[in-house]
């Protein structure tokens, strides 16, 4: 018993330790995978655009979908939380929106390949499910990311959203998809449509 009470501190430590490289080593392996994408893509793909050992990646990574699952969970962590800025600080509904609405058109052409690499993950989990619980986790994040926003520019309208978080999530969502296949199309005013009509959206959640 002693032994275990003495151990425990140690194995968090080891714990936190692969917790922590398997972040460095998904980071570090993204931008690789969102070129590339899930289908062109394996552990030996990866290690030779990034540099990484392929032993090491086998080592942290159980496959190619555990690697390729933490790289998106993290990209989509971090979008989600890119707009809290946005919603913290505007002070009326038409600062919100605008605001909003730029980053959404900012992130559109930044993390096109991101982006991409979400979607393209998203459509893999209809037809396997080693995606599935990380599909609907993200899922969640972002739905929960878009009701902030609506939530809070009903609140500086002074009205109420006539929404549901699911349905505000799945305006925006394919509106954001819409954009980018028109983005990766090389349509020049995408981009400027995206923030134009989140602001029309956002309006039309009240």
């Amino acid at each position: 018993m002693v032994d275990a009470v003495v151990n425990a501190p140690s194995r968090a430590v080891r714990t936190d330790r692969v917790a922590a490289r398997r972040r460095e080593l998904a980071a570090a392996a993204l931008e690789t995978i969102a070129d590339r994408g899930f289908a062109n893509t394996g552990l030996r793909d990866i290690a030779a655009h990034t540099g990484l050992s392929l032993g090491i990646l086998h080592y942290y990574f159980d496959d190619k979908d555990d690697l390729i699952g933490q790289a998106v969970w993290q990209s989509k962590v971090e979008c989600a939380h890119r707009y809290d800025a946005v919603v913290a600080t505007s002070l009326t509904s038409a600062e919100l929106a605008e605001g909003f609405g730029a980053e959404l058109a900012a992130t559109l052409v930044a993390d096109c390949a991101e982006h991409r690499l979400w979607y393209d993950l998203r459509n893999q989990a209809l037809f396997q499910n080693g995606f599935r619980d990380t599909i609907i986790a993200i899922d969640g994040l972002l739905t929960d990311m878009v009701w902030s926003v609506v939530a809070r520019y009903a609140e500086l309208s002074g009205s109420t959203p006539q929404v549901r978080p699911a349905e505000a999530y799945a305006m925006f969502d394919g509106f954001f998809r819409n954009s980018l296949i028109a983005h990766l199309r090389d349509v020049p005013d995408a981009p400027e449509n995206l923030r134009i009509g989140a602001v029309r959206m956002l309006h039309s959640t009240l």
